[in-house]
């Protein structure tokens, strides 16, 4: 996953980074900490002069925190965003999304599906669960011929959890040169809400029930720029409705300094349809979730949070090496049926 994407050639790793038999792994390359776009302003509100026409008007994104038990109430603005006078009233979640499946641990997640074999020699290790790039046109390892129902079964009944990764279109102004060829189109919501159920349909696929999360993978961008701004939260928000309105848990994956930074922004204007969880990625610091400066005081609470704190790494469990990237968790993960 990460922040730029990009697919390392295998001859630019030691032999000793592919020890699992089988299929060849390249695993994306990231930048965590990309370069801030030279020409924003940097006192500039990133949303002023955006055209969001029903901030206020459409079924909410449940930003709620979650109660004891796992419970979120329904849908709300975020907090501090003012009600649209004669819009429609709040709609109940589905009792699935309204429930999920909590974990609170480590993860790990890894371009190319590993081997069965791999993953339970890697119970020995610190992980409980791994990231699965289960779908999506702009995914890294598009090819992932261990990856179906079986397998999703069989690290389910190792003990493992499951976090649905989603890599979609890209933001217009995507970082990593390697995305841009995935890059949003001209009818942002239509686009974002035909992916959502494509993201579904493939979900159900390879065994992932309703009440799952579906993490949607937007690399880094620059945010700053207010038409690709406006361009890239109008898709999110489309993917966003489709998930949740059957029954999955929209959540979001980006740099904490970009796309993070976007879907807070847009909370704070009172967005509607935003992810209902938040992956940031801030590289080279400890593993917390509570004390990430970009979402401080935010409406995505400490329980609904995953912080990708590094990547590109070598860990060999069990006689198994794998290059990954690093998560600590405290979110939903998938049912798996």
């Amino acid at each position: 996953m990460g922040l730029v994407v990009l697919l390392m050639a295998l001859t630019a790793l030691p032999a000793s980074a592919w020890d699992e038999p089988g299929v060849p792994q390249p695993t994306p390359m990231h930048d965590a900490h990309p370069d801030p776009d030279p020409d924003a302003d940097p006192d500039a509100d990133p949303l002023a002069g955006l055209a969001l026409p029903d901030l206020a008007t459409d079924p909410g994104s449940a930003l709620e925190d979650l109660a004891s038990g796992g419970r979120a109430p329904g849908p709300a603005l975020a907090p501090g965003a003012p009600a649209a006078a004669g819009g429609p009233p709040s709609e109940a979640l589905p009792p699935a999304v309204a429930n999920p499946r909590m974990f609170h641990g480590l993860a790990f997640d890894t371009c190319m599906t590993p081997s069965l074999d791999t993953m339970r020699r890697w119970r020995s290790s610190k992980y409980g669960a791994v990231g699965v790039y289960y779908g999506g046109r702009g995914r890294a390892c598009p090819h992932q011929p261990r990856l179906g129902h079986r397998w999703m079964k069989e690290v389910q009944r190792l003990g493992w959890r499951v976090l649905p990764v989603y890599v979609g279109s890209q933001s217009p102004c995507v970082v990593a040169g390697v995305k841009k060829t995935y890059r949003i189109g001209r009818h942002a919501w239509r686009q974002g809400a035909q992916e959502g159920r494509a993201a579904v349909r493939r979900a159900r696929a390879v065994g992932i029930r309703a009440g799952s999360p579906l993490y949607l993978d937007m690399e880094a961008y620059k945010y700053r720029q207010k038409k690709c701004a406006r361009t890239t939260l109008t898709f999110v928000r489309g993917w966003d409705r489709q998930v949740r309105g059957k029954g999955y848990v929209p959540g979001f994956y980006s740099s904490a300094d970009s796309g993070v930074a976007h879907m807070r922004a847009a909370a704070r204007a009172g967005a509607r349809d935003l992810p209902s969880v938040i992956w940031f990625a801030r590289w080279h610091t400890r593993p917390r979730l509570a004390r990430e400066p970009v979402l401080r005081g935010s409406a995505w609470s400490s329980r609904r949070r995953i912080h990708q704190y590094a990547g590109n790494v070598k860990e060999r469990h069990g006689g198994r090496t794998l290059v990954i990237d690093r998560n600590l968790v405290h979110a939903p993960v998938a049912r798996i049926r």
